[in-house]
């Protein structure tokens, strides 16, 4: 029975009864697919017999012979697993099936990989003119790259404003490529989803790695198109606000980073230093003064917080609404008492608490309910014979 947006009661998760199947692999797909299934979706995972790539990336302090590292688990909770070999025709049969029961399908194989596979959109969507069919390539449907986050970081110019002044490029700590692609595709396939509603047709919806990176530079992107002035790297700092993101560190070896965004909150900022004047100084009365004499005052603000209690000034900070905040480890982070709402429990199956994808929520719909964990490889009992289970390689890989 065809999914729709008016199936469900206000108690119960908004995307209860949609059916995905995810043919993609590593991060930007499967972020899609446990989204969807933090929504309540029914989220089954195609693998091959050796699994998704991410299940054998471990760390130095995870179990040699766990079948579930902590990359595979940051993306893949509440699904299904089914082994598969699309090279043959078993394999074939079996994720076309699959597929004709579908709502949405995800894939992310280098562009000519799913038509070679049989499992292309138009392939699938002939005799399921509903599906929605989410593609995730590197550089677009034309371009036969294989799509690497670390490149498209280097490629998009992210890497190059990431650094230090003077230093080498710097990667971001995360496959930020991966991610913003995979925030792409949600708002692509919710797009299609509401779309279907109203016309009863399916679609094809496409991200690449490379386009959603280029819309993600933002005010960067905007300063070259307006100005002609390619930006540089400042490190931590803002390229036309000034104090802020570059880090300090007080007496207490407490290290912290200011937003200051007005000249209210600098002038709030000078008096919690004991500095008062600092806001009168005509090289600072203004955002603009300030960013011209950006070295000159950042060089003021390291030696007087240097003199002082970081945590103290966190607090007076806080209590005088100007935005700072302590530079934390992740683990610092998850530790929050703010940040537990945002944990997936343990399950008997998996026994490490979780990070959610979804993060809104409304009041029109319950919580978002504790999940199975991520899946054993070959979980689910719809996986073929292992007679017909041989490798096949996911294109879109690393993040």
């Amino acid at each position: 029975m065809p999914f729709s947006l008016n199936d469900f009661s206000a108690s119960e998760l908004p995307l209860r009864g949609l059916r995905v199947l995810e043919l993609a692999a590593v991060l930007a797909g499967p972020q899609v697919g446990q989204f969807l299934a933090e929504l309540g979706a029914d989220v089954t995972k195609i693998e091959p017999p050796a699994g998704d790539v991410t299940r054998s990336w471990k760390t130095p302090a995870e179990p040699a012979d766990a079948d579930v590292s902590a990359y595979f688990a940051c993306a893949n909770w509440g699904k299904q697993s089914v082994v598969a070999d699309l090279r043959t025709p078993a394999g074939r049969a079996l994720v076309q099936r699959l597929a004709g029961a579908a709502d949405i399908v995800l894939a992310s194989y280098k562009p000519g990989d799913a038509e070679k596979l049989q499992v292309d959109y138009a392939t699938l969507s002939q005799q399921h003119p509903r599906l929605i069919y989410g593609q995730i390539t590197g550089y677009g449907p034309q371009e036969p790259r294989a799509g690497y986050d670390a490149v498209v970081q280097a490629e998009a110019g992210f890497m190059h404003l990431n650094g230090e002044p003077g230093q080498p490029p710097l990667k971001m700590p995360v496959a930020l490529m991966d991610l913003l692609a995979a925030h792409q595709l949600k708002e692509g396939l919710l797009t299609a989803l509401y779309r279907r509603e109203r016309t009863g047709q399916g679609a094809l919806v496409q991200v690449s790695l490379w386009e959603a990176g280029l819309a993600s530079l933002a005010n960067q992107a905007s300063t070259y198109l307006v100005t002609g002035h390619d930006p540089q790297p400042l490190g931590s700092g803002h390229p036309s606000i000034v104090p802020y993101g570059t880090v300090y560190q007080g007496a207490d070896g407490v290290r912290l980073i200011l937003a200051v965004g007005s000249d209210r909150q600098f002038q709030e900022l000078c008096a919690a230093l004991g500095q008062p004047e600092w806001a009168a100084d005509a090289r600072f009365r203004t955002n603009g003064a300030r960013v011209r004499h950006r070295a000159e005052l950042e060089a003021l603000l390291a030696g007087r917080i240097g003199q002082i209690s970081g945590a103290e000034l966190l607090a007076r900070l806080e209590t005088a609404a100007v935005p700072a905040g302590a530079v934390r480890t992740v683990g610092q982070a998850l530790q929050q008492p703010s940040a537990a709402a945002m944990l997936l429990p343990p399950t008997a199956a998996f026994a490490h608490p979780g990070l959610r994808t979804v993060a809104f929520r409304s009041p029109q719909w319950p919580a978002v309910p504790a999940l199975a964990g991520p899946p054993a490889l070959g979980d689910s009992a719809a996986a073929p014979d292992a007679a017909d289970q041989l490798s096949v390689e996911n294109s879109i890989p690393p993040g």
